[in-house]
């Protein structure tokens, strides 16, 4: 049933101008009854002819209410005081045609212009039948009846317009919200496939430079030094299974959550420091760690952040600064985390100068991963010579902290 009245109304919201002439047709049969109606025990003091003449050519006017629903509802306003004037009782059967140009005024216009036409169409009609209409009627009849007639086209009306007013803006803020879950969606997509970038290149560029400059001692050590070459060769094959691990947990982030290959190991954060510190060594780099400040505890995401940043930053170092040594210091406030690499240069000559480590993604990757935990970063060459990557990332409260659970993906 309610399929079929669905269906009804979209074929009637199709068919505007048959709904029209159905409309009026209907409209002028029922003023034939409509003209001949008069009050029990009471003869009817007019032929019946001018009556349907009227409300016929009021009922012709509806073809045009969609279009000029102001128009529509003068003419057969004129129309209703006419049969009024000429004594017909005001029945919903000859002033029909008003209360439809009213219904279509209210529904297609403001509630102000709905109501003026309305009430001035009451008065208009109500001092029509006072004045010239027959005595013979009751006063009640010429008051009360055209009120309550054309005020409840107008009521519904407006009741229709605000119910389909209301409709679509439930529709608007339907699509809105698909739009915005649509649009956050992609967002996060973006935010989490440069996530995922940045990792992979801290972890390649990291082991693959230790595992580029370590092969190459082994080459040069492997006849003059032997025993040196086989343990910086084992230092080469760790080197690579840290890669590998590291690449596996960074690249299980792209499995389905009920892979069972996914690793769930830690995340790398500042408590691997000195670790990370010593996996430069077999490189030549030399790295000072220096704490300032009371450690905090950090949420897990700036705790990856400054880890990576510092792998980062010394792989830096290892590839372009030519020196064999660099310090980390971290600076610990009541709300700030202060991480500086530096390095002092190295010997390079003027006329060969190495790569800037500006020049590739390392420092954007760093300023990235930087704001995306609340923080900013500074990179640059030091006046004094070398390079200097300076960061700030906030700190948790206390309680914070701990409630976090440490995972790598909290890295949004």
């Amino acid at each position: 049933m309610i399929n079929r009245l669905r269906r009804l109304q979209r074929l009637l919201r199709c068919h505007p101008r048959t709904v029209d002439l159905v409309i009026a047709a209907t409209l002028f049969a029922c003023s034939f009854p409509g003209s001949v109606m008069t009050l029990p025990g009471r003869d009817l003091n007019v032929p019946w002819w001018p009556g349907v003449l009227v409300t016929g050519i009021s009922a012709l006017a509806l073809l045009w209410r969609r279009t000029l629903p102001r128009t529509t509802v003068v003419v057969t306003l004129c129309g209703a005081m006419t049969v009024a004037a000429l004594g017909y009782i005001l029945t919903v059967l000859v002033i029909g045609p008003l209360m439809v140009a009213l219904y279509t005024l209210a529904r297609l216009s403001d509630r102000t212009t709905a109501n003026l036409f309305t009430v001035s169409g009451i008065a208009l009609l109500v001092g029509t039948a006072l004045l010239v209409g027959p005595d013979t009627e009751p006063l009640v009849l010429k008051l009360l009846g055209p009120a309550v007639w054309l005020l409840l086209p107008t009521s519904l009306g407006t009741t229709t317009r605000l119910r389909a007013a209301y409709l679509e803006a439930v529709q608007a803020r339907a699509e809105h919200a698909e739009r915005t879950r649509e649009k956050e969606a992609r967002h996060r997509v973006t935010e989490e496939r440069m996530r995922i970038a940045r990792d992979l290149h801290d972890v390649v560029a990291h082991h693959l430079v230790l595992a580029n400059l370590q092969a190459g001692t082994v080459v040069r050590l492997m006849r003059s030094r032997p025993e040196e070459a086989e343990r910086i060769a084992g230092e080469l094959a760790a080197t690579t299974l840290s890669a590998v691990r590291e690449l596996k947990a960074t690249v299980g982030l792209l499995r389905h959550a009920d892979d069972s290959e996914t690793p769930s190991g830690p995340a790398p954060g500042l408590a691997q420091l000195a670790e990370l510190a010593a996996s430069f060594e077999p490189a030549g780099l030399s790295v000072t760690v220096n704490t300032e400040g009371r450690p905090r505890p950090l949420s897990a995401g700036v705790d990856l952040t400054a880890y990576r940043i510092v792998q980062e930053a010394l792989t830096n170092v290892t590839k372009h600064a030519g020196t064999g040594a660099a310090e980390v210091r971290l600076s610990y406030s009541h709300d700030r985390l202060g991480i500086t690499v530096t390095d002092h240069g190295g010997t390079t000559p003027p006329s060969s100068p190495a790569p800037a480590p500006t020049d590739g993604y390392g420092v954007i990757g760093m300023r990235e991963r930087a704001l995306s935990a609340g923080g900013r970063l500074r990179a640059g060459h030091r006046p004094q010579g070398g390079f200097e990557v300076v960061t700030e990332l906030p700190l948790p409260s206390h309680h914070q902290a701990h409630d976090q659970p440490h995972d790598e993906n909290a890295l949004a």
